[in-house]
């Protein structure tokens, strides 16, 4: 039944929540490039998305400033005109670039800050969504964009007596916008993650002393930042058509290819030296030396092995050394951190590691941190805990679809999508970088700006055939489940308890949630759907009958 609106409810084109990378480029899309009418809705009180609450001490990025950006499909000037001043960017200064965006585009007139959604319902008579907010206003659009990151949701452990500790707490997502002066107190930080990675070595320089609490230790590999040169950056501007391009159509959206030889197709002093050579440029080209790493699994562990070697090499306690090297799960099979002098703050004497799988955390006091091994008083504590990924965002939005179906109903098995993009009984949305695409295995903005030029596009195809609704046929949603299944399948990624397969949430369901085909491969799938008239999607007029 349809639901009565007031009908003096303003009517959009399209509505979008969140302005990060991914609401501040479909926004443009919709208003320059199409002519509608949009309306970003965004809970925080400026753009940048996981860039202004990810404001933790060490906050950076560890895809390379040059390539994680806007590309020339927004702007060519923007290209030439804004230099970046390190290799892999600080929050900071990511941020200032997409406040720089937001008004040299001239987007926050049609952003709406402080507006948190609480529901999004389909309106099937109507042919419409309707959009409530926490503030009790309701917006109507015909489309309904969710552009609200992968890791928006922060992942806080309901640990006993959480709520009794006597000293200051705080989640690294949700960090204060004043700082945190940590002079002299004893700090516990619980995660090790890529959160705890950047962080850990900056509170360690100015605490009295660190605890850190590992649950699961990393493969982290060297960030090898530094600043950018003017050479560099010339070097990078004049080369930025051909950048593009690669970053399209590479299995990662970086600009350079995974190596087509095997890890046991060469000698071993020669593996070394190219894994040595991978890891002296840093960043994730350690991941790009052979085409099996993630694959086989003895060709995985000669890259596991060489880290480890790696650790050894840099903590002089080789007890610690072996807490920090990873045993139980392949190399890559969970986020693989970028680091600048982790390993060696454990040389530090004011820091301390736990391993809280030989001694779990029992609970939280109003003194601090107790294990099976004994409390550790502390002044403050740091959740370096992560984020529920790629769907919890999209849960908390109160998504229902058709008949009363929520999304989070449909999705209690797991996410099923069709290319990542749309999901069958919900017309009229898009998620943009949703699970079941490449999203998270990629360099997000080279995902983003495929997502979002292939919704501009159909959207185009719509008007352009008089159009209004657009959902997955429930064929081609199992169909996509079942490639996303069947590729994953042949991968180690299943391997590893992490949170690109849900296992840091207690009771969600375990599956891998983006897809690993590759970036250009998948991009390549999405253009042939396109190009054959949205084949998959049933599109229809208003007043037809729903697909079954």
């Amino acid at each position: 039944m349809s639901e009565a609106v007031s009908t003096d409810l303003r009517e959009l084109d399209a509505l979008v929540v969140g302005a990060g990378f991914s609401g501040l480029y479909m926004l443009h899309r919709l208003r320059n490039t199409l002519g509608m009418s949009a309306l970003v809705l965004e809970a925080a009180d400026d753009v940048g998305g996981t860039w202004y609450w990810n404001r933790y001490p060490g906050a950076r990025c560890d895809s390379e400033s040059y390539f994680y950006s806007f590309s020339d499909r927004l702007s060519e000037d923007l290209l030439e005109e804004w230099t970046w001043s390190e290799r892999f960017a600080g929050q900071p200064e990511i941020l200032r670039y997409l406040q720089h965006v937001a008004d040299r585009f001239d987007l926050r007139r049609d952003i709406r800050f402080r507006t948190t959604v609480t529901a999004a319902s389909w309106d099937d008579d109507a042919g419409r969504w309707l959009v409530d907010t926490e503030g009790g206003e309701r917006f109507a659009a015909r489309f309904l964009i969710t552009a609200v990151g992968c890791l928006s949701t922060t992942n806080l452990p309901e640990f006993p007596g959480r709520d009794s500790f006597r000293g200051e707490s705080f989640h690294t997502g949700l960090w204060p916008h004043e700082g945190v002066d940590f002079t002299g107190k004893r700090v516990a930080v619980i995660g090790t993650g890529a959160t705890g990675v950047q962080l850990i070595p900056e509170v360690a320089q100015e605490a009295a002393h660190v605890t850190v609490f590992q649950r699961t230790p990393n493969y982290d590999i060297a960030g090898g930042n530094h600043p950018v040169t003017s050479d560099f950056d010339r070097r990078i501007k004049d080369d930025y058509p051909q950048i593009w391009a690669r970053t399209r159509e590479t299995a990662f959206g970086f600009p350079y290819d995974v190596a087509d030889r095997t890890a046991l197709s060469v000698p071993e002093d020669e593996r070394q030296e190219i894994f040595e050579e991978a890891w002296a440029k840093g960043g994730f080209r350690l991941g790009t030396t052979f085409n099996d790493l993630l694959l086989d699994e003895d060709a995985n562990e000669t890259a596991a092995e060489f880290l480890r070697n790696k650790i050894r090499e840099r903590v002089d306690d080789p007890e610690i050394a072996e807490m920090l090297a990873p045993k139980d799960h392949p190399f890559f099979t969970k986020r693989p951190p970028l680091e600048n002098g982790y390993y060696e703050t454990y040389n530090r004497e004011n820091v301390t590691l736990v391993d809280v799988n030989r001694s779990p955390i029992e609970a939280i006091t109003p003194a601090g941190v107790r294990t099976a091994d004994g409390e550790y008083e502390v002044d403050s504590i740091v959740y370096a805990t992560g984020f529920d990924a790629m769907t919890g965002t999209l849960f908390k939005l109160g998504i229902t679809g058709r008949d009363g179906l929520t999304l989070a109903e449909k999705w209690a098995e797991g996410p099923r999508t069709y290319l990542g993009i749309a999901t069958h009984d919900f017309p009229n949305l898009f998620m943009i970088t949703g699970p079941q695409s490449p999203s998270v295995l990629s360099n997000m903005p080279v995902s983003i700006e495929q997502h979002v030029d292939w919704v501009a596009g159909c959207l185009r195809h719509l008007r352009d055939q008089g159009v209004d609704r657009i959902e997955p046929t429930p064929e081609a949603e199992e169909g996509w489940v079942a490639h996303h299944d069947e590729v994953t399948a042949m991968t180690l990624l299943p391997r590893a308890n992490s949170w690109w397969v849900g296992a840091n949430i207690p009771g969600k369901h375990r599956s891998l949630y983006p897809y690993v085909g590759g970036v250009g491969v998948y991009r390549g799938i999405c253009d042939d759907v396109a190009a054959k008239g949205y084949e998959g999607f049933a599109l229809s007029r208003a007043g037809a009958a729903a697909p079954a």
